[in-house]
């Protein structure tokens, strides 16, 4: 699923001109080309597919655990990106900016270390709510965490990486972060679900 949701997805949102007139190119791989925001629909459709066959196990129980391992695999993608120089990020004046000498000899923005650590950080945050809760935890809850946190700080630091796509350099947002922005309102609307939900639960049992 997140093979197939990134490949898809990079083909469909940055290239897409291209690859249907080669469709062909899709299964190319190892030629490089994976979107994130295809993966998080490759995975989610990978993980109902797989409820499908096993009914007993709630879906959002199932991807509320799952999220646990997805934020640092995404750390560890993003420190893939930085050593093979890919999904540069701006030039820079500051004093941890690093030349890629594969593309150029301009100090940059390391855009893949700042998502790296951010996302290791919300790894962090979900492992702490997770152990806090426990069984108690709300169905959703570590889901709208994930993707309002990643998602969200996905849209700020694209301001400091170079655009991947050619087709909307006219628009004051780039792909990323157009398409980070329902992801991250799917991810509220799911953390005042899980909110709402809880606190009916405490009045049942204040009630009872």
């Amino acid at each position: 699923g997140t093979l197939i949701g990134a490949r898809l997805g990079h083909c469909l949102f940055y290239d897409p001109e291209h690859y249907l007139l080669n469709p062909l190119e899709l299964v190319k791989i190892w030629e490089g080309g994976l979107a994130s925001h295809g993966a998080v629909v490759g995975i989610l459709t990978a993980l109902y597919l797989f409820v499908r066959r096993h009914p007993r196990m709630s879906f959002v129980w199932l991807v509320d655990r799952m999220v646990l391992a997805v934020a640092p695999g995404g750390a560890l993608i993003r420190l893939g990106n930085f050593f093979n120089s890919e999904i540069l990020g701006t030039p820079t004046s500051l004093p941890w900016g690093i030349v890629f000498a594969r593309y150029d000899n301009v100090p940059r923005h390391p855009a893949q270390l700042y998502e790296s650590i951010a996302y290791l950080c919300i790894a962090a945050l979900l492992l702490a709510v997770y152990r806090r809760r426990g069984p108690s935890i709300g169905d959703g809850l570590l889901l709208g965490l994930f993707l309002s946190t990643v998602f969200g700080f996905r849209i700020a630091v694209e301001f400091v990486k170079l655009r991947q796509e050619v087709f909307v350099h006219a628009l004051p947002l780039n792909m990323g972060q157009l398409l980070s922005i329902p992801v991250v309102l799917a991810g509220l609307i799911l953390l005042l679900r899980a909110r709402h939900a809880r606190i009916e639960g405490e009045c049942r049992r204040r009630e009872g």
